[in-house]
């Protein structure tokens, strides 16, 4: 009998609480079949099997945290499981009738061990531990992020998109942002059209990211009423069906108490722990200033409108952040100090020459910053594909360890939440973080004339050991400047 211990998944972690087993004693598994879903200090982390057999124990209850380390299956020969007199015959009643049997079945062991090194499992990221030595395996099963389109390039395109267009590759998605449409409707696919009327095969009209929510959320769509044009199921149909309350992207679920209790406790552990350790360690670790600006969004929303009427972009969310985060790394450019990393430990300044773009993410289990990597190689539609992603995995929950590491600017957008601005905290291992706020229409002077326009506020946090006052309202102002106009990209 093998057991599986709870693996190191990386970034120092030492515990991980057990969230959800997705299987139960008896079941019989195969290699990379997903055992667990964990939570550490990062993220949810589902763990595949690195043995076949029967899973004789779960040893760790669902809710305990426990330490990396720490057995938590016992996996079987399911060949030998069955008794005559029908109770577990176990490898440690055969090893006491015959040795060599016993021996036979720990080489059967590491022989497992040695082909899910090999590569039976996905090796990008590591995930799983667990031969009866203990020693440690790399795997861990990639979040789904759906079918990959290649990005098709426009032959010739307007000049103020070039402008905003470096080359680079990056998966298509979806994006939570200010933009508030979630694209076409869409019926059942032609094969389930095809398909005979039945319970939960019925024909549901709702856009794709109803059904993705509805997927996320554990709803069945074909047992709503959809309240849309044309009976569709709407985001809120399949929001009230769950039963929540609102946070800006998704619903969280509901603190209930005991009957007769007026208050009540929930442990701090996982996701939200790390969050308030990292946000302590920074705001009294490093001196924050936080600026802010006032800009007219106009013409970034209108650039955005001619954005979603292009072909290419049209099967991608398009939203006043995907400018913004253009405009963040081009204004970069004159102020490099903004990318860059004060190491307290070494007495030096560490400049790069690479953006990972941090987007911070309301989650049920607390706030979670994903970065795009290499954000500054993208191109504007591969940039919009990218953030797509970031945002749609981490509302799902599937946010891994490594795409949250090496982050070098972050951008918090409580606009969503119809916020106008904040002070928001430098994350650790960053010198800077941007608030992006809500965008209302207000009266603007333009020419001696008071006109409606569509006004945000920015708000920039930044660290004073090393990014002085004038480099940070020079940024601030840069981005300020494209929003404003972003044909100004072309001065960049």
């Amino acid at each position: 009998m093998a057991e599986f211990k709870l693996p190191d998944v990386g970034e120092g972690l030492t515990e991980a609480e057990i969230v959800t087993w997705k299987v139960k004693e008896g079941d019989t598994v195969t290699i990379n079949q997903i055992l667990v879903e964990i939570e550490t200090a990062k993220s949810l982390v589902e763990l595949p099997s690195p043995f076949a057999g029967l899973v004789q124990k779960l040893m760790v209850p669902e809710g305990e945290t426990v330490a990396v380390g720490t057995p938590i299956i016992a996996i079987g020969d399911s060949s030998s499981a069955e008794t005559p007199g029908g109770a577990h015959a176990g490898p440690t009643e055969q090893t006491e009738s015959d040795p060599y049997l016993g021996m036979a079945e720990k080489a059967g062991a590491e022989q497992q061990a040695r082909e899910v090194h090999s590569g039976d499992i996905d090796l990008s990221n590591p995930a799983a531990s667990g031969s009866a030595e203990g020693e440690s395996l790399v795997g861990r099963m990639k979040a789904d992020r759906g079918a990959v389109r290649r990005v098709r390039r426009p032959a010739a395109s307007v000049q103020t998109q070039a402008a905003f267009e470096p080359t680079g590759s990056a998966a298509p998605i979806e994006l939570d942002e200010q933009d508030e449409s979630d694209g076409p409707a869409v019926p059942a696919t032609s094969a389930a059209a095809a398909a005979p009327a039945q319970p939960g095969n019925a024909r549901v009209l709702a856009k794709p990211p109803v059904r993705k929510l509805a997927k996320d959320l554990g709803v069945d769509l074909t047992a709503l009423a959809g309240t849309g044009p044309n009976g569709a199921v709407t985001r809120e149909d399949v929001q009230a069906a769950q039963g929540g309350f609102e946070t800006g992207a998704e619903r969280l679920p509901r603190p209930r108490a005991a009957d007769g209790e007026r208050e009540w406790r929930e442990p701090i552990k996982g996701v939200r722990k790390m969050m308030g350790q990292a946000m302590v360690r920074s705001a009294f670790s490093i001196p924050h200033v936080t600026e802010w600006v006032t800009v007219d969004a106009t013409r970034t929303t209108e650039f955005v409108e001619r954005l979603k009427s292009r072909r290419e972009f049209r099967d991608v969310r398009v939203s006043p952040l995907l400018v913004l985060a253009r405009a963040v790394m081009l204004a970069m450019r004159r102020t490099p100090e903004i990318n860059s990393w004060w190491d307290d430990a070494a007495q030096e300044v560490v400049y790069k020459s690479y953006v990972n773009l941090g987007i911070a993410a309301a989650t049920p289990r607390g706030l979670v910053v994903p970065n795009v990597k290499d954000a500054e190689q993208l191109s504007l539609l591969e940039l919009a594909q990218a953030l797509n992603a970031l945002v749609e995995t981490a509302r799902s929950g599937k946010t891994q360890p490594e795409e949250m590491s090496g982050g070098t600017f972050t951008i918090t957008n409580v606009g969503v939440f119809g916020v106008d601005s904040g002070t928001p905290i430098i994350n650790p291992g960053e010198s800077a973080i941007l608030a992006f706020g809500a965008i209302r229409k207000q009266p603007w002077v333009v020419d001696d004339e008071v006109v409606p326009r569509q006004v945000t506020t920015l708000a920039l946090s930044f660290d004073h050991r090393h990014v002085d006052g004038e480099k940070g309202s020079r940024f601030l102002a840069d981005v300020a400047g494209i929003l404003e106009d972003p044909a100004a990209a072309l001065l960049f």
